[in-house]
C-alpha cells in the first residue's frame, strides 16, 4: 500500500523558511515523481513543484520559482521542499502526490505547460498547514 506523509508545516513569519518532508512508503520513486500542491481556503489546489528522483529533472510553479527548491535524500524515498523568502501569499495546506508514471514525461510536460495538474496524480498526503505572517 503506498503511503504519502508530510511533516515539516507551521507558522513563520514573512521572510522567513520552512523545509516541508514527504516520507513515501509501499513504492520505489526512482521511474514515478513527487509533486508539491497547495491550496488555500477558497482557492483552487495549485501544483507548485515537481521531482523526477531518476534523473533529478524538476518542475517549479512561476509563484515559487527562484525561492522553493524541491530534492529526495539518497534512499529517494523521502521528498523535501525548502520554502524560502515566504510570503503572506504562500499560505496553504501542502500536499504531497505520486505521479505513478514517466516522472520525466510529466515534468517536460508541466514545464512546455506552465501548469501541473492534480488530476494526474493518484496518492495523496494528508496535508500540511503552511500559515506565513506579515
Amino acid at each position: 500500500e503506498v503511503q504519502l506523509v508530510e511533516s515539516g508545516g507551521g507558522l513563520v513569519q514573512a521572510g522567513g523558511s520552512l523545509r516541508l518532508s514527504c516520507a513515501t512508503s509501499g513504492i520505489t520513486l526512482d521511474y514515478y515523481a513527487i509533486g508539491w500542491f497547495r491550496q488555500a481556503p477558497g482557492k483552487e489546489r495549485e501544483g507548485v513543484s515537481c521531482i523526477s528522483p531518476i534523473d533529478g529533472s524538476t518542475y517549479y510553479s512561476d509563484s515559487v520559482k527562484g525561492r522553493f527548491i524541491i530534492s529526495t535524500d539518497n534512499a529517494r524515498d523521502t521528498v523535501y521542499l525548502q520554502m524560502n523568502k515566504l510570503k503572506p501569499e504562500d499560505t496553504a495546506v501542502y500536499y504531497c502526490a505520486l505521479y505513478e508514471e514517466s516522472g520525466i514525461t510529466l515534468i517536460a510536460t508541466a514545464e512546455a505547460l506552465g501548469f501541473m495538474s492534480p488530476r494526474l496524480f493518484g496518492s495523496w498526503g494528508q496535508g500540511t498547514q503552511v500559515t506565513v505572517s506579515s
